[in-house]
């Protein structure tokens, strides 16, 4: 028995008790005895080990896990560049309020700073992106151990603060790093901190002409977000990652309409969630004259445009004018109307269509939408009342680790999972397809927009004609990589699809393991696309 190996096991066992029930491992020598004693608590059946060989994609595999779950769940690393690899699911983590928990296995601290192999300052790494740091010595007392390890899940899950989202222990551990025997899990209880109580609602003032707006959201957050809408008469724009884009009160083409004459009428706007999509939204969120209230808790409530008048636990909206309501509602009749007849015409594969298609064969099943232009096609999509619980990497829209965040929500729920993404963010993941052959398999169904490059740059200023020497080069980025060949190269199953109605009947089909769809879509003509959709709103009828 070594003291390394016994704070590994008291700390894996003190995760346990917090209720931590998955943990991702990437392998290493320095993390051996945390590697040893989660192998251990995962053949007793107290936590399920996930192994990846890819530290980049085994944090994003943990953040999807506690996506899906709603739990804390830890990822484990070696020492030295291993743990610089967790940075974007950390950042992610902060900033969307996931329970990340980093166990980062080090030297102990009088090797660091003297040239000693794989050493690092990895205490002060993540900076502010976390919300509690602790450095656990293997040489320290067994108490402290366990105390830190509670207090990291604390943190995490925001037991005490409300603001859940990453945090980190730096383990150091000396030789011998393992001994002859393994050691017994000591004797643990769960460390329980309550926080302050949920606020008393704020009830609003009726007369207002108000819309709701809500970014990405909890499936739980989204559905309070639908009530108040409903309870007081309010539109209401919702992101696809929302959670809320469903009902009678909801609007498919918010930020087309706001980009018209409707969003000069609004006098003040609830805001729900993160929303980041959109560029009326955000322009709403920025006028001095509308009354903006930021509905939720934690201190990393949105007001982009520093235009916040309230910030809010709870609220109550009375019921309010119902010919606002309606004008709204007729408005996006219409402008989906047009909508649909603009992507009716295009004579290729557009992106909102695959984003239509796609959504229609998921029905009431969960999704994962990738940053850039697909959760864009999506927000256009048709609403549906029966939509399933929808979700993306929004804390800082990054295509880092799509693949590897949809595999940890799919194996977290337990349940199949669709996602679209685009060929850059599938090639910026691809290593998430290697999952070993002793490791649970998700079932994720990948449909990959294949615009070859990034078509989201031909919508943005650059895809002006005044650029068009050097777009190719500097924005589209154009790959050249065929998504099906590296796909089968990982052992993926995987096809191309050249129709819309090829790739719903695919689409259609259940959800066995991973496979990957590709579907070619069209680049050339994605700048006149975004201009036809950004005029459907006009005029209001």
């Amino acid at each position: 028995m070594t003291d390394s190996a016994s704070c590994a096991v008291a700390l894996i066992a003190q995760f346990c008790a917090q209720g931590v029930t998955d943990l991702v491992l990437a392998p290493g020598s320095r993390s051996a005895p945390l590697a040893l004693a989660a192998v251990a608590a995962d053949a007793r059946g107290e936590l399920r080990l996930h192994v990846r060989i890819d530290e980049r994609s085994a944090g994003f595999l943990a953040l999807g896990l506690a996506k899906g779950s709603g739990r804390c769940v830890p990822v484990v690393t070696t020492s030295g560049t291993a743990v610089g690899n967790l940075l974007p699911a950390v950042m992610e983590a902060h900033h969307a309020g996931v329970p990340l928990l980093v166990v980062s296995a080090d030297r102990p601290l009088e090797l660091v700073g003297f040239g000693a192999n794989q050493t690092t300052d990895q205490q002060r790494l993540f900076g502010g992106f976390v919300r509690y740091q602790a450095q656990v010595e293997a040489a320290a007392s067994p108490q402290s151990w366990t105390a830190q390890a509670a207090r990291a899940v604390l943190a995490a899950v925001g037991g005490a603060s409300r603001n859940p989202g990453p945090a980190h222990l730096n383990v150091a551990l000396g030789v011998p790093l393992v001994g002859e025997s393994t050691p017994l899990p000591p004797s643990v209880h769960e460390v329980i901190h309550t926080g302050p109580g949920r606020a008393l609602p704020t009830r609003l003032s009726a007369g207002h002409r108000t819309i709701v707006v809500c970014g990405d959201a909890s499936p739980a957050e989204g559905a309070v977000a639908r009530q108040v809408a409903e309870a007081g008469g309010a539109p209401l724009v919702a992101e696809p990652s929302s959670n809320a884009r469903r009902g009678p009160n909801a609007v498919r083409c918010g930020r087309l309409l706001l980009g018209g004459d409707l969003a000069a009428q609004v006098q003040r706007v609830l805001v729900f969630g993160r929303p980041t999509l959109s560029r009326p939204v955000s322009a709403l969120l920025s006028r001095p004259d509308v009354d903006i209230v930021v509905v939720g808790a934690g201190p990393q409530l949105p007001d982009p445009g520093r235009r916040v008048h309230r910030f809010v636990g709870a609220v109550e909206l009375p019921p309010g004018d119902p010919d606002w309501l309606d004008t709204w509602q007729r408005a996006d009749r219409a402008c989906g109307d047009r909508v649909d007849a603009v992507l009716v015409a295009q004579q290729a594969v557009s992106g909102p269509q695959v984003a239509a298609t796609v959504a229609a064969a998921v029905g009431s099943g969960a999704w994962l939408l990738g940053s850039s232009n697909p959760i864009r096609d999506a927000d256009l999509a048709p609403l549906s009342a029966a939509a399933g619980p929808v979700f993306a990497n929004r804390g800082l829209a990054g295509i880092d680790g799509t693949l590897a965040t949809a595999f940890g929500i799919a194996l977290a729920r337990k349940e199949p999972l669709t996602v679209l993404c685009g060929d850059l963010t599938f090639l910026h993941d691809a290593n998430a397809l290697a999952i070993g052959p002793t490791e649970p398999t998700p079932d994720v169904r990948i449909v990959v927009a294949d615009d070859s490059g990034g078509s989201i740059f031909a919508t943005l200023e650059y895809g002006q004609e005044r650029f068009a020497g050097v777009f190719e080069r500097v924005f589209a980025t154009d790959p050249g990589v065929d998504v099906v060949a590296l796909a089968r190269g990982y052992g993926v199953p995987a096809r191309r699809v050249e129709s819309l109605e090829a790739l719903a009947e695919v689409v259609a089909s259940p959800v066995r393991g991973v496979e990957v769809v590709a579907v070619s879509v069209d680049r050339e003509h994605r700048r006149g696309l975004m201009e036809a959709l950004n005029a459907c709103a006009f005029p209001i009828m």
